[in-house]
């Protein structure tokens, strides 16, 4: 399972150019999920995010998380995240999960990060055409990748 995590100053979701969610302040977690993947992977990147220190506090370092600054969550999945470029030019998705498997652990990510946050979390639609507007604050941008914990 793999996130890229983007801190905002707000992010929304627009499907059908209708406006599904948005957020202020916060995060907005892009989320791949692959075949193997499992509840442990969930539980261990849903802790990670809640946990990651990179709001700033009053001597602006990066030493406050999410729950710290009462920040918001925009969680859409994103199924590219596991492109595999290697041959050619044109991506391979082979490593993504199917709908059947996807849809369960992008659910339970989304009710687990809810639980951290202790307070519901906006997403996307889960195989929607969907466009994402952010605004990057800072920017800060990080990778994490269950099945490669550095």
């Amino acid at each position: 399972m793999r996130i890229v995590l983007q801190r905002v100053k707000k992010a929304s979701v627009t499907i059908e150019d209708k406006l599904y969610s948005s957020i202020n302040k916060g995060f907005l977690v892009l989320v791949g999920i692959e075949n193997e993947d499992t509840n442990e992977d969930v539980e261990w990147l849903s802790s990670k995010l809640c946990g990651m220190r990179i709001f700033s506090d009053v001597e602006g370092k990066m030493n406050l998380d999410i729950k710290q600054i009462n920040g918001e969550m925009l969680i859409v999945s994103q199924f590219t995240l596991h492109a595999a470029c290697k041959k050619g030019n044109r991506p391979s998705f082979i490593k993504a999960a199917r709908p059947e498997v996807a849809i369960p652990l992008y659910e339970k990510f989304i009710s687990e990060t809810e639980k951290l946050m202790e307070k519901p979390c906006k997403s996307g639609q889960f195989g929607a055409d969907m466009q994402i507007e952010l605004i990057n604050d800072g920017p800060v941008t990080i990778i994490l990748d269950s099945k490669n914990k550095e």
